[in-house]
């Protein structure tokens, strides 16, 4: 028998190793093809198709905003900004370096120092923070941090050049290699400072909005979105629908071909405001002439610190003027928002960047006596002929608690407050209350006095009236951050001053002052609506959207948000010694009561001791005008900073709000002055002079065959 050496099966065990060794990798290997090509395989050749494609987004164009009359409010012109894409820079470094040289020279924009550790290189790390277009990283590091992160995505060098300065980089394509122009809608503000409060600004898309935008389409680093004004109100439909295109893209990203038809973008609509560049202009010089002349001239010292004007058609609710001192610049914010001027706009005390109109509320002091005049009337607390007493000075006694035995206070007319007169302007006929602005006529008829007046209004059926003109609620208008407004009541008091509601804050609540707070569109649309006859129309900036080609997509039709002598929309209460209990009924207000207001509103004018007769505002003027003075006295932060919350001694804020014609009106108008004094000297010139541009433009397009109209 023949025995096998050792060395030979030793051979063999060993093979018989490596066999089965081969064999468990061969089976590792099958199984994990099997596991990619048949199990995952739907997955891994997803996820393959998309390391293959990408889809670009295109930006749409956004839409322009014009005035009624066609007028150019906003829009977009070209930008030119210098690109470089890392990946098509020449191979050789002393190339690259010249190139950064030349566009350093012709930019200033600085080279920069290599970047030796991408990790530890502080100014490469810095750069990082800075958005597109900001000026401070190096074109070193802005090449740098594009080549790290997409080297076939162009990086933006500078911004905004000059379109001598893009011509130079579009002649020198062939020496400089990576370096291109890139050409992009820019935002543009032809009117600036004029409509700023109107139109806003743009800004980059917000951090917690920036999935909802990618979703649509949009950029972060690219597109951007509406901070202010109606661009923000009216973004949606500005800014349009991005194009698409499905391209089929390299390892390092770069695009090799398209593989479905593009998908061109949609431009965003284009919008026609109601508002008249011609009197907004003449409503700003009004209103800064005004200012200057009372701070430098009258005063002697900077006291005016602020002011609106808005003029509306009361009849369709379209806002024709809305102009503010201060206000700001939008076209400085128009590539990327400074920090600087930003800051100085947002801790100026005045607050610019606020549109005064609808984001400030202020007492309304005597302009809100139209509300009262309005209530006691339908409630027939008062008839017009009913002669009212209105002595300098009313000494009430006020109680907070059935056993409070109470306190006397003194509520004080105008006449004594502004010029010391004790003799108060006698006895009334109601109607001429209202063109006297008696303070002490609407307080006995607001919260009742003795005998005379044995029940006023009282505060729960003010309450009422007011807001069946407009107060207490937002008027809905087409701006950001409108305010509502406060019409308190003992409920209000209780919950926010720790105290009960008394007869003197229901006397103050009369005249617009107390807790009693409006904002400048507010007291417009309550004056607008007595004009109209008791309709209150919806204030709109908006009076048409088109499309690109000018087709009008939403047309404009004024709306009416309600008729008080038609609509039942006033609670019914039942008041006995101060104490109203709701009935459940709800009524309209009489037609008469209306008019018996309005011819209040004229008697400002016409009277002799008219308030707005008696400082030659609206003396012998041409056009039959009716409206309302107010002086409003406060005590805000800035007062009580200054010391000047001294009981008789407050600060006053001017108001006017006037309309004409009567018989048919077409405009009305309103100025408020922060700080100014009385209203029926300092604002009511105002009015006048943005009445006189009115019919004077008017006139004009008339001449010129023009309708007004859009």
């Amino acid at each position: 028998m023949t025995t096998l050496p050792r060395f030979t099966r030793r051979e063999n065990w060993r093979q018989l190793v490596v066999y089965g060794v081969a064999v468990l990798l061969g089976l590792v290997f099958v199984a994990r093809l099997f596991s990619l090509q048949i199990i995952n395989g739907d997955t891994y050749l997803v996820q393959t198709e998309d390391n293959r494609t990408d889809t670009i987004s295109d930006p749409p164009a956004r839409g322009i905003v014009y005035d009624r009359n066609g007028i150019i409010l906003a829009n977009n012109i070209a930008s030119y900004s210098i690109i470089i894409t890392p990946a098509y820079l020449p191979d050789d470094e002393g190339d690259i370096q010249r190139i950064y040289r030349d566009l350093s020279e012709l930019t200033g924009v600085e080279v920069g120092s290599p970047v030796l550790d991408p990790l530890t290189d502080e100014s490469l790390i810095a750069a990082k923070l800075f958005a597109p277009c900001v000026p401070g990283p190096s074109i070193i590091d802005l090449v740098t941090l594009g080549e790290t992160n997409a080297p076939y995505e162009p990086v933006k060098i500078q911004c905004n050049v000059g379109e001598e300065i893009a011509m130079i980089v579009r002649e020198r394509a062939s020496d400089w290699p990576g370096v291109d122009v890139l050409i992009e809608p820019l935002r543009d503000y032809p009117t600036g400072s004029l409509t700023a409060n109107i139109i806003g600004f743009l800004g980059p898309i917000p951090a917690i909005l920036e999935q909802e935008y990618r979703d649509l389409g949009f950029l972060p680093n690219r597109d951007k979105v509406g901070y202010s004004g109606v661009e923000y109100t009216l973004n949606d439909i500005l800014m349009g629908t991005p194009g698409e295109r499905t391209v089929e893209v390299d390892v390092a990203g770069a695009v090799l071909r398209n593989l479905a038809p593009p998908v061109d973008p949609v431009a965003g609509y284009n919008v026609v405001l109601t508002i008249d560049t011609r009197l907004q202009q003449a409503a700003q010089t009004a209103l800064l002439n005004a200012i200057e002349y009372w701070n430098e001239v009258y005063y002697g010292y900077y006291r005016i610190s602020s002011g609106a004007v808005i003029a509306m058609d009361p009849q369709t609710g379209e806002i024709l003027a809305m102009v503010q001192y201060p206000t700001y610049e939008n076209n400085r914010m128009v590539r990327y928002i400074p920090a600087y001027y930003y800051n100085q706009l947002e801790q100026d005390p005045a607050h610019p960047l606020l549109n005064y109109a609808v984001n400030t509320e202020f007492p309304p002091g005597s302009t809100f006596k139209l509300t009262t005049a309005l209530g006691v009337l339908n409630e027939g607390i008062v008839t017009p002929e009913s002669i009212i007493d209105a002595p300098a000075i009313i000494g009430v006694t006020n109680t907070y608690s059935p056993t409070d035995p109470g306190k006397v206070e003194y509520y004080y007319d105008w006449t004594y407050t502004f010029y010391g007169e004790t003799s108060g302007l006698g006895k009334l006929p109601f109607l001429k209350c209202i063109a006297l602005s008696s303070d002490a006529c609407f307080y006995k008829v607001g919260g009742g006095f003795e005998d005379e007046v044995p029940e006023g209004l009282g505060i729960l059926r003010l309450q009422e009236y007011a807001r069946a003109l407009g107060y207490d609620q937002q008027s809905g208008i087409e701006l950001p951050g409108e305010l509502t407004g406060l019409i308190p009541d003992p409920t209000w008091k209780r919950i926010f001053r720790g105290e009960n509601w008394s007869t003197g804050d229901t006397y103050l609540a009369s005249v617009g002052q107390g807790y009693v707070l409006a904002t400048p569109l507010q007291v417009l649309m309550s004056a607008a609506t007595i004009a109209n006859d008791g309709k209150l129309m919806q204030p709109t900036v908006v009076y048409e959207i088109r499309d690109e080609q000018g087709n009008v997509i939403q047309p404009f039709t004024p709306r009416m948000r309600w008729d008080i002598t038609q609509d039942p929309i006033i609670r019914d209460f039942e008041c006995d010694g101060g104490y109203c209990i709701e009935t459940g009924e709800m009524k309209p207000v009489e037609y008469w009561v209306v008019q018996a207001v309005q011819s209040g509103m004229r008697m400002a004018a016409t009277d002799s001791r008219g308030t707005l007769n008696h400082d030659f505002s609206f003396q012998n003027y041409p056009i039959a005008i009716a409206g309302k003075t107010g002086t409003a006295e406060y005590c805000d932060d800035v007062a009580f900073t200054k010391g000047l919350c001294q009981r008789g001694e407050w600060p006053a804020h001017g108001w006017t709000v006037a309309y004409a014609p009567f018989d048919n009106p077409e405009i009305a108008i309103i100025a408020f002055l922060y700080n100014a004094g009385e209203g029926g000297r300092v604002a009511a010139p105002i009015v006048r002079d943005v009445m006189n541009a009115y019919f004077e433009i008017k006139a004009i397009d008339t001449a010129q065959g023009l309708t007004g109209s859009p």
